[in-house]
This record gives C-alpha cells, sequence and structure tokens, in this order.
C-alpha cells in the first residue's frame, strides 16, 4: 500500500512563507547590480538554458543549496561565506521559498526571496541574461 503523504509541498511552501523575508519584484530590480548583493538562481540548468537568468545570478540548484552554503561540506562554495545579501530565486517562488527557509535555518543572513520568482521578474520587464549558447545559430 502507497504511503499517505500528510504534509503537501504547497502547505511546506507556506509554512516556509510564515517565516521568511519575500521582497517584489521591483524591490528585487533596484537591488540588481549592487556589490553587496547575490542572486541566486536555484533552478536547473535546462531551465536557464531554455529562459535565461538575471543578469549576473550565481546558479545553485535547489537539491545542492545546503551541500554549498555549509563551509564544512566538501561541496562548500566560498560565494555563501560572503558578507552579502542572498536573493534566492526560482520559477515561481515555491522552491525558493522552502531554501530560503532552510539557508536561514542553516543561518546564512540576511537571506530573501523574490514574489512569483522568474516568472514574475520577466513579466514586470526585469533583465534578463540568456546563456552563450541560447544565442548561438543552429548549424545544419
Amino acid at each position: 500500500m502507497p504511503s499517505k503523504i500528510v504534509k503537501h509541498i504547497k502547505d511546506m511552501v507556506d509554512d516556509a512563507n510564515k517565516l521568511v523575508t519575500t521582497i517584489s519584484v521591483e524591490d528585487a530590480k533596484a537591488m540588481l547590480g549592487r556589490e553587496d548583493v547575490v542572486f541566486v538562481d536555484l533552478r536547473d540548468p535546462r531551465e536557464l538554458k531554455r529562459e535565461g537568468k538575471i543578469p549576473g545570478a550565481f546558479s545553485c540548484t535547489r537539491g545542492m543549496i545546503e551541500f554549498w552554503i555549509d563551509p564544512e561540506s566538501p561541496y562548500a562554495k566560498p560565494i555563501f561565506q560572503e558578507d552579502k545579501t542572498f536573493v534566492f530565486y526560482c520559477a515561481s517562488a515555491w522552491r525558493s521559498a522552502l531554501a530560503t527557509r532552510t539557508a536561514q535555518e542553516m543561518g546564512l543572513a540576511p537571506v530573501v526571496h523574490i514574489a512569483g520568482g522568474f516568472t514574475a521578474w520577466k513579466k514586470a520587464g526585469g533583465e534578463v541574461e540568456m546563456p552563450e549558447s541560447a544565442l548561438q545559430p543552429a548549424r545544419g
């Protein structure tokens, strides 16, 4: 008999959003380009290739965030040890809510996420950086 899910993803996202700071796209746009801010894109490489990213964003898939934040992890990334504000985002702010909560629990601060994610960013006319591979003409 299959296991019975007792807490659904929507409940987990709602719980995380009660405990983390969510910023508007307009606030995020105002932070773009600041030396003391790191945008962290939590989407997977296929999404990045297909849709682009916020210019200058650091890419870290949701599945690696804990390993990359922890300085004692063999996978630690120095960027997470910098004294900066971390702005997490994903496609629609579900993964970023969970990742922001996890990062906060681990002690990373300050960390926030963007309401509506990259979808809202694009809809509001936010800048988008496409990967070079997406800009190359197909060879035939």
